[in-house]
């Protein structure tokens, strides 16, 4: 119950409690924790006046913190009340916020590569391009996100960028500072490329501005206390590939490809690069593995059949680590109807056969990771839903114990870092 003065007119503390109630909707931390309450009047009438500094004048939340603000004081016994006023934080109170959301450290530096750090980083790589990468990787974390975990995905493929479009994400970062905030869609932190171009403009880019973009999204931005950040790398092993190894040398590598033979071997010269980056391949998705007949159910092999497992075997040999297939995942239009509408399928269409496995292993991941305590918990919910689209058998689940981080498995070439630095696409420049 409020605390009230004798003539009931509300205290001020029992308003300040109830705005500790209110997140900021892109940092997701109480507005009194990030220094966003200006002031807060109570007058004898019962009305109340809460100012609130915004991060940037541009903020694309303003409206939905005035209406939070707003429900969350007029909830408080004796107000008869409630304005809102707005204001902007100086260029000190950005830099003082965005130093306590680093923890205290100005220095810009990627906080998932760092020793002690509980995220796991997944990156999803594939050979070629169109066997559904981008597909696996929003439905996974979508399914992850709807276990209550906190999920964060990377669009890394800079040229062929579409996560935005697939997740649902319409809304554009902000920035504070030299800190990016990242937009939110079905409970996913995601940040892409697509966000900082006009339209469907091209990019345009060669490796250190790759690099760069990369570095930024992942140094720059606030993911917050993630548990699985996951990374949708470009086909092949090209600059990004590369840069990932360096940056996130923790990261750990799951290979999409399709049955058909020409792409597993594609697919497993992608999965190979972990023996040059001393990367661990977390396990082989094999995509549009076959095409239920609409009228009898009988599965047909548009594309051939086995080669998810030539590429599991094939990356077992080479890394000498067992390296399983974790699933299998048909041809349905209703996916590629969600990622055009940017609804995943995984939280949409239970009638979906997948979906509904995925349901149950979402179920079973939720349980495990509530019971369970901290880095164990988290990877084993996250293998639980990468295995829903149906799981092999026998298949060993990679090995989770703790391990320290390889500082610089790739070589960073420090004559070039100064023109990383002047290139600068993103947070080097203010957002439009």
């Amino acid at each position: 119950m409020a605390t009230e003065t004798p003539n009931s007119v509300p205290a001020e503390e029992a308003v300040r409690a109830a705005l500790a109630t209110v997140n900021d909707p892109e940092i997701h931390r109480p507005i009194t924790e990030l220094g966003m309450v200006k002031s807060v009047d109570v007058a004898a009438d019962g009305t109340v006046a809460v100012a609130v500094y915004l991060t940037v004048s541009g903020c694309p939340m303003r409206e939905t913190i005035t209406e939070n603000v707003r429900k969350a004081v007029a909830g408080v016994a004796g107000v008869t009340g409630v304005t809102v006023e707005l204001d902007v934080m100086s260029d000190e109170q950005r830099r003082e916020l965005a130093t306590a959301l680093r923890g205290g450290t100005a220095e810009r530096e990627v906080p998932f590569a760092k020793p002690g750090s509980l995220t796991r980083v997944y990156a999803v790589a594939s050979g070629k391009g169109g066997v559904g990468k981008s597909s696996v990787t929003v439905n996974l974390a979508a399914a992850m996100a709807a276990d209550g975990l906190k999920v964060g995905v990377v669009d890394a493929d800079i040229y062929g960028h579409s996560v935005p479009r697939m997740l649902g994400a319409e809304g554009r970062p902000t920035q504070v500072e030299n800190m990016i905030m990242p937009p939110s869609a079905n409970g996913v932190k995601v940040i892409s490329i697509g966000m900082f171009t006009p339209g469907n403009t091209p990019v345009v880019w060669r490796g250190p501005m790759l690099h760069r973009a990369l570095q930024q999204f992942l140094a720059d931005v606030y993911w917050g206390d993630l548990d699985v950040l996951l990374l949708d790398l470009p086909p092949g092993t090209g600059d990004i590939a590369i840069s990932v190894a360096q940056l996130v040398p923790n990261a750990e590598i799951l290979v999409v490809t399709t049955p058909q033979q020409a792409a597993a071997e594609v697919a497993e010269r992608a999965g190979s690069i972990a023996v040059q980056t001393h990367q661990k391949i977390v396990g082989v998705v094999e995509n549009m593995s076959g095409l239920p007949c609409p009228h009898c159910g009988e599965m047909v092999d548009v594309f051939g059949t086995g080669g998810g497992q030539i590429v599991a075997d094939g990356l077992t040999r080479t890394t000498g680590a067992t390296v399983p297939v974790l699933g299998s995942i048909p041809i349905d239009v209703r996916l590629r109807e969600g990622g055009d509408e940017g609804r995943p399928v995984v939280l949409t269409d239970p009638r979906v056969p997948r979906g509904q496995r995925a349901a149950r292993h979402r179920r079973q991941a939720g349980r495990a990771a509530a019971r369970a305590v901290g880095d164990v918990a988290r990877h084993h919910a996250a293998q639980q839903v990468l295995t829903a689209a149906g799981p092999v058998p026998g298949s060993p689940g990679p090995d989770r114990s703790p391990r320290p981080v390889d500082p610089a498995p790739v070589s960073p070439s420090t004559r070039r870092q100064p023109e990383y630095a002047a290139m600068s696409p993103i947070a080097e420049k203010p957002i439009p």
